[in-house]
């Protein structure tokens, strides 16, 4: 359910908002206009005070939940930087192995660094999460071996706590990138409470004897250009804001030399 919105292309969901929570202002003025022509005018002051109550705990929920998806974007881009640095240490150690088991090292860690580069770029996430977590069984299975032919080599040792982080870092970045999103039940309340809103803004319009106007536009574009962007934030790989993956590039080209 977290992920239920991933299906829709951005534009789609942000005309999708756009029309609904236009369609709840012209339901309320209606429905305000009808009680008007029936004789009950005189819920208007009370119905301010419900609008202005709901309009503030909309602006509580936006908050929170654009609030939600920034730490989350932010965070991960920490984990790129730190699975570079990672890969990059793991890759200078594996050069103080003796040989042939540095070549070895890497090959693999060259390779797996494309394998996380191609991964963003392609976002084929299935085979580049298969193909990362082979290689590093692969040099799981080399660190295993130089320490059975060497258990009191520190260079061995240096490399595997290197190694384990790498590994340790591929699972943060799955999980703050597939699992890690606002849960579905909050953006689910963010729309109700939105709808809720507009419905009493468009009620207070028809009791107070006012027309229809642009303001009401600028109102609903205002909500869905912030609604779409917690939704573009909470989504990894994809959208206008992306994960700068600059750190594993730079990597990359640091390790062909």
């Amino acid at each position: 359910m977290d992920r239920f919105l991933d299906a829709f292309p951005v534009p789609v969901i942000f005309l999708f908002i756009v029309a609904t929570t236009w369609l709840a202002i012209e339901a309320g003025y209606r429905i305000g206009k009808k009680q008007m022509f029936r004789g009950s005018g005189g819920a208007a002051g009370s119905a301010a005070g419900i609008q202005g109550s709901i309009l503030a705990l909309l602006a509580f929920v936006l908050a929170l939940t654009f609030n939600m998806a920034l730490t989350r974007f932010e965070g991960r881009k920490r984990l790129v930087i730190s699975e570079a640095n990672a890969i990059g240490t793991c890759f200078l150690r594996g050069e103080l192995l003796p040989a042939p088991i540095d070549s070895e090292v890497r090959t693999l860690l060259r390779e797996y660094v494309d394998v996380r580069v191609e991964l963003i770029q392609t976002l084929d996430v299935e085979k580049g999460i298969a193909r990362s977590e082979e290689i590093q069984e692969q040099l799981w299975d080399l660190a295993v071996r130089q320490s059975g032919e060497n258990p009191e080599s520190f260079a061995t040792l240096l490399f595997t706590q290197s190694l384990n982080e790498v590994i340790d870092l591929h699972e943060q970045r799955v999980v703050a990138g597939i699992y890690d999103r606002i849960p579905g039940a909050i953006l689910v309340v963010l729309y109700l409470v939105s709808i809720l809103a507009m419905l009493t803004v468009g009620y207070i319009l028809a009791k107070d004897g006012a027309r229809r106007s642009v303001a009401n536009l600028a109102l609903v574009l205002a909500f869905a250009l912030v609604a779409i962007l917690i939704v573009d934030l909470d989504r990894p790989g994809t959208g206008v804001f992306t994960t700068n993956q600059q750190a594993m590039i730079d990597l990359q080209s640091t390790m062909t030399r």
